[in-house]
Formats: C-alpha cells, sequence, structure tokens
C-alpha cells in the first residue's frame, strides 16, 4: 500500500522516528510533539474523521482544528489557551506536515498551517540582585539539605543552565581545588546543542563546601538526602520544589521558578551591556528570535541611561 493512503495516525511512529533521527529532537522534545499531535488526532476523532488520509488533509481542516483550540478551555482552571500554547499545538501539525513533505507523501504543505496572531508581549519573569540575594539567604547552610541547596541557586543563577540541564550534571565534571576561581563545564542542551556553561567564584564556592559533604558514590551532581544517606538524583520536579520553598521563605513573587533565574541571569548580562548575540551562546538559544524576549525587560533601564548619558544639544 502507498504510503499516501494510509490513515495519518498510522503515521504516528515513524514521524516521532523522523524527529529523532532527523530533526535530533531530545526524547523530553518528542513526548511533547506527541502530546500536542494527539490534540489533532483526538479533534479528528470529534469530527469523526479518524480515517483520514495524508492527501484529504485540506486548508478547512486546518481551520475549524484552530477554531476548535481558539474555542478550548483548560479543566483546572476553565481558561481558555492562550495564544501561546494554541501555536505549540499548530507548531506540532506543522512539523507532521513537513515529515509529510520531506518523505515525498502526498498532503497539505506546512505553510498552510497558520500560527494564532499573538497581540500581548510575551512577559519575562525575572528577579533583582536585592531579590537574588533575599532568595540565596534563604537556606540554611548549617544543614546538608541547606547547604545543597544554596548550591543549587548559585549554579542555576551563575550559568542560566535550563532545569533539565542541571540535575544531569555529574560530580566527575567538578574538579574544584582550593585556589579555582572559574570553572567552565560542557553541557548537551535543547535539540542536543553543546555549549559551555561558567559558574562564578561564588558559586565555585559553595559548589566546594556542598561537595565537601558528599561521601557517597552516587555519581549524580545534585542528589536526595534521605537522613544522613543520599538517595537519587534530584528531578526537574525536585528543583522546582525547591526554588518554591525558599521563594516562599524570603517572601518573593510565588510566581518563580527555576527558569526565572535563567532569565535572572540573561537579564542582569544584557543590563551590563553584554550584547544579544552573546547572551544567545550563553542560554544556548538555536534562534536569536528567542533571546530578544529580554529586551522588552530592559527598556526601562536603557531609557534611563539615555536620559542619563546622552547629550541634549
Amino acid at each position: 500500500m502507498k504510503l499516501s493512503n494510509i490513515p495519518i495516525k498510522d503515521h504516528f511512529s515513524d514521524f516521532l522516528d523522523w524527529l529523532e533521527v532527523e530533526k535530533g529532537l531530545s526524547p523530553k522534545s518528542q513526548e511533547n510533539y506527541a502530546r500536542f499531535l494527539k490534540s489533532f488526532f483526538d479533534w479528528l476523532k470529534l469530527e469523526k474523521k479518524e480515517s483520514i488520509k495524508p492527501h484529504q488533509i485540506t486548508p478547512e481542516h486546518i481551520w475549524k482544528y484552530r477554531l476548535f483550540l481558539s474555542r478550548r478551555y483548560l479543566k483546572k482552571n476553565k481558561k481558555p489557551l492562550k495564544k501561546s500554547t494554541q501555536n505549540y499545538y499548530l507548531i506540532a501539525l506543522r512539523s507532521f506536515l513537513t515529515y509529510f513533505a520531506e518523505k515525498d507523501i502526498t498532503s497539505l504543505p506546512p505553510e498552510k498551517v497558520k500560527l494564532a496572531k499573538q497581540k500581548e508581549e510575551k512577559l519575562v519573569n525575572f528577579l533583582n540582585i536585592r531579590q537574588l540575594q533575599k532568595l540565596f539567604s534563604a537556606p540554611n547552610t548549617q544543614t546538608l539539605t541547606g547547604l545543597r541547596d544554596r548550591a543549587i541557586l548559585e549554579s542555576l543563577f551563575s550559568t542560566g543552565l535550563r532545569v533539565s540541564e542541571l540535575v544531569s550534571l555529574n560530580r566527575d565534571q567538578f574538579r574544584i581545588k582550593q585556589d579555582t576561581k572559574d570553572l567552565e563545564i560542557t553541557v548537551i542542551g535543547k535539540g542536543s546543542r553543546v555549549r559551555t556553561v561558567y559558574f562564578s567564584p561564588r558559586a565555585i564556592f559553595w559548589l566546594r563546601k556542598y561537595l565537601k559533604t558528599r561521601t557517597d558514590n552516587n555519581k549524580a551532581l545534585f542528589v536526595n538526602y534521605k537522613g544522613k544517606k543520599t538517595k537519587d538524583r534530584l528531578t526537574s520536579r525536585s528543583i522546582e520544589r525547591i526554588v518554591k520553598k525558599y521563594t516562599i521563605l524570603a517572601g518573593l513573587p510565588l510566581t518563580t521558578t527555576p527558569h526565572t533565574l535563567r532569565h535572572s541571569f540573561a537579564t542582569d548580562l544584557l543590563e551590563k551591556g553584554v550584547d544579544l548575540r552573546t547572551i544567545q551562546e550563553f542560554l544556548g538559544h538555536k534562534n536569536i528570535v528567542t533571546t530578544q524576549v529580554y529586551t522588552h525587560v530592559t527598556r526601562p533601564h536603557l531609557r534611563e541611561i539615555h536620559r542619563k548619558f546622552h547629550s541634549d544639544l
């Protein structure tokens, strides 16, 4: 049977393989694409079109699916999907059509899937230096967990690491001697992109103190504690809970997450005059458009600089 005559839902497994091999996406990214694309299959089932074949997809189907997403409500808070969230679903569908095109399977061109227009600018949550100091001072560093948590918070802000990158770090990547002042390591980030990240002297100080307490054989840099025994590598969810705990203790905005520290890292550099291309390298962004979101954050800061230093002839 020709591939174009197979119902599109039966191409799903091959599509995920294509994402892995041709696009080099991580298992987590593949999982997200699968979840978003499943929404389209569920919609086809509601429309009694689950047997539709690639060549039968029309612009009308895409339009109706966009309406479906626009009118969809989240179960937990009864609010409609944000435009940015709708676009995640549409990007997954567009990628599915791209897969058909690359496999020479007749279907609708991917560019026929238009994304939802976003009127609002994407907001970036970040902490200023005073707030960061309050957050870093919140853990009780006289305890094992407090010392570990201080090292986690300092590392997140020092490097701009994603939480998934942080939990993947291993102890053998950290050869910290007493006189070590600068430390750089290589990480594999989103989309399997390799980059170098840098630890500040203060982050190194707390990492050194934390690592001196580790007498176990677990290779993970950050681990769970059960009494005085190490248990397991911390998960991304565990790091999120840790940040939330100290956010509350420090009296900081409840919207603070590990990603807020990544935003804070980027914003701090931008405010000090570092150019966007360099920040793009630090963050491991594939496209500088992703990095440009930080320019919205620093506009007030830049305005003050202009007022202070620009000559008014």
